[in-house]
């Protein structure tokens, strides 16, 4: 079966070559940060094949290719796959060429000290050359081409992420995560909240046995004026400071909320911060320790 005999609805694929150095690593991680179904150097003659196992899944539609040429054979296999998505009209396709300076190449290159792959025996500069006149029928028919010359890592994320937030549903994700602290502290976590000054369901022995899902727990930690009073301030703080971690180009942000056994106070808050968070941002709530104690009474 060939590609132009296939049909996949919706199909969004950002093809990301350019010149060797340009950035192409920070650019693939940017997009799976958005997403996006990513695949490092995949030979232009696997697509075909390739596109079968899309079509048989149906649940990937947005994908991104780095696509490195090494000979003239390469290229032209690629510029025969172009042409053939073109005709058939079977993805929404966006070559993306990343570019900069020969100096900065060659800059990029002495302080990695990895030879240039069309160069492996030569010098840098003779590579870079050779990779240019390659290179240049594709960045002239490339839809964005970016000069990565004067744009530090970060920078270049960000003028990723611009281009395509059109096409991105919702880049950022918030992570709520509760826990207990005689666990462990959750290693991923970027800020932490200690609630073990709370009101303690533990020492109620008709709530010992329920969890922070459950309703006679919430309310008991949610009725005392401490928790009502830390609460209203610490979601006002972490509302406030979401803002900065996506303007900072941040993707995801891990909340962690510790009580002592990640079952009742930490669950309870965790659940009420996460379901207000999830009104603006997209939100996904993890309770790490809530079975833990219910496991050690069983083996005991």
């Amino acid at each position: 079966m060939t590609v132009s005999e296939k049909k996949i609805d919706s199909l969004q694929l950002v093809i990301i070559t350019g010149m060797s150095g340009a950035g192409k690593t920070v650019a693939i991680q940017s997009f799976e940060d958005m997403g996006f179904f990513c695949i490092d150097n995949l030979p232009p003659s696997l697509i075909p094949k390739f596109w079968e196992l899309i079509k048989e899944s149906g649940k990937i539609t947005k994908i991104a290719l780095v696509i490195d040429l090494r000979s003239r054979a390469f290229f032209e296999e690629i510029q025969s796959m172009l042409i053939e998505l073109e005709n058939t009209k079977l993805v929404d396709t966006t070559i993306m060429f990343l570019d900069a300076s020969d100096k900065e190449l060659v800059s990029r290159y002495k302080e990695t000290r990895r030879s240039h792959p069309l160069a492996m025996d030569g010098l840098v500069t003779e590579g870079i050359q050779k990779e240019r006149e390659l290179l240049k029928e594709l960045k002239a028919e490339s839809q964005l081409v970016i000069d990565t010359t004067n744009l530090a890592p970060r920078q270049l994320r960000e003028k990723i992420m611009t281009s395509f937030t059109a096409t991105v549903e919702s880049t950022f994700r918030v992570q709520m995560v509760s826990f207990g602290f005689k666990y462990g502290l959750p290693i991923d976590a970027d800020i932490v909240m200690d609630v073990r000054f709370l009101p303690n369901p533990h020492y109620v022995p008709e709530l010992r046995p329920l969890t922070g899902k459950d309703k006679p727990v919430y309310d008991y930690v949610m009725a005392s004026d401490m928790t009502e009073d830390f609460y209203q301030k610490y979601e006002e703080l972490i509302l406030s400071i979401l803002p900065g971690y996506i303007n900072e180009g941040k993707m995801s942000l891990t909340i962690a909320i510790g009580c002592t056994g990640g079952q009742h106070r930490s669950v309870a808050l965790t659940e009420r911060l996460g379901k207000r968070i999830s009104q603006d941002y997209v939100t996904n709530i993890t309770h790490r320790d809530i079975g833990k104690r219910k496991e050690t009474v069983n083996r005991s």
